[in-house]
């Protein structure tokens, strides 16, 4: 029995070959000139051959194949884009983890209730909640010694070294390798190799002082980093200090 039309064309649809080849390719990119300048990212991928020869010379001559060449230096600048967009995207989880680790150090601060309560959160909780091996605080010679600065637990500056370290007047300065013998940091000075040091500026009854951060990484704490929340970290502390410190007689 005769198929009909529709028979036939359904027929010749099931059996039809829809793959696309080499040349079907071909005469799309040519009836698309724009395709890859619209789509520059596809280039990337591409492996395109030299104009003449395979390494970009003609052979026995000197002709340099300048169309391969600028497609190179496409291919770098996508890559390199997309670095930067990498390097933003770490840069940016980076700086978010510091700042929630400032605010945490800020809200244990807050909660001493006495001087002694204090220096225990700087030397035994910042270090664990800013992810650094040491946190000292130290004051310069008064010439009215208090004696609740008197302790273990606060280190005995030399006159000067706070604006040695940092400069006179300079709010903080950031070490990528701090050369310390003890002054700073104490009995730990042998392990930190990197280091942020902020002023503690005089109070209502203390001199000039340090917080200092210290990290057993040489590159944990470097120079270009920002000292914006070091410099707050230290601020709240001295007014914790001034808030917290003895009646002076």
């Amino acid at each position: 029995m005769p198929q009909g039309k529709d028979e036939f064309a359904a027929e010749t649809l099931e059996t039809a070959d829809f793959s696309v080849s080499e040349d079907d390719v071909a005469e799309y990119l040519v009836a698309h000139p724009d395709f890859f300048r619209d789509r520059l990212e596809v280039l990337s991928y591409m492996n395109m051959p030299g104009r003449f020869a395979q390494d970009g010379l003609q052979e026995g001559g000197q002709v340099v194949d300048f169309q391969q060449a600028l497609l190179n230096q496409q291919k770098e600048a996508v890559e390199e884009l997309r670095e930067c967009v990498r390097d933003v995207i770490e840069t940016s989880r980076s700086n978010m983890s510091v700042q929630q680790r400032t605010h945490a150090a800020v809200l244990a601060l807050l909660s001493a209730r006495d001087f002694d309560a204090l220096i225990r959160v700087v030397n035994d909780d910042l270090p664990l909640l800013l992810d650094v091996d040491a946190v000292c605080v130290g004051y310069e010679p008064s010439t009215n010694p208090l004696s609740w600065l008197v302790s273990p637990e606060v280190g005995s500056l030399r006159a000067g070294l706070v604006d040695a370290l940092l400069g006179t007047g300079g709010a903080a300065k950031l070490y990528r390798d701090i050369a310390d013998d003890g002054s700073v940091f104490g009995a730990a000075a042998g392990l930190v190799q990197s280091a942020a040091v902020a002023r503690l500026r005089p109070g209502r009854a203390t001199p000039v002082g340090l917080m200092a951060l210290g990290s057993r990484s040489d590159s944990f704490f470097q120079p270009g980093q920002g000292t914006e929340l070091v410099v707050f970290l230290a601020r709240v502390l001295e007014n914790c200090i001034d808030r917290l410190q003895e009646p002076v007689a």
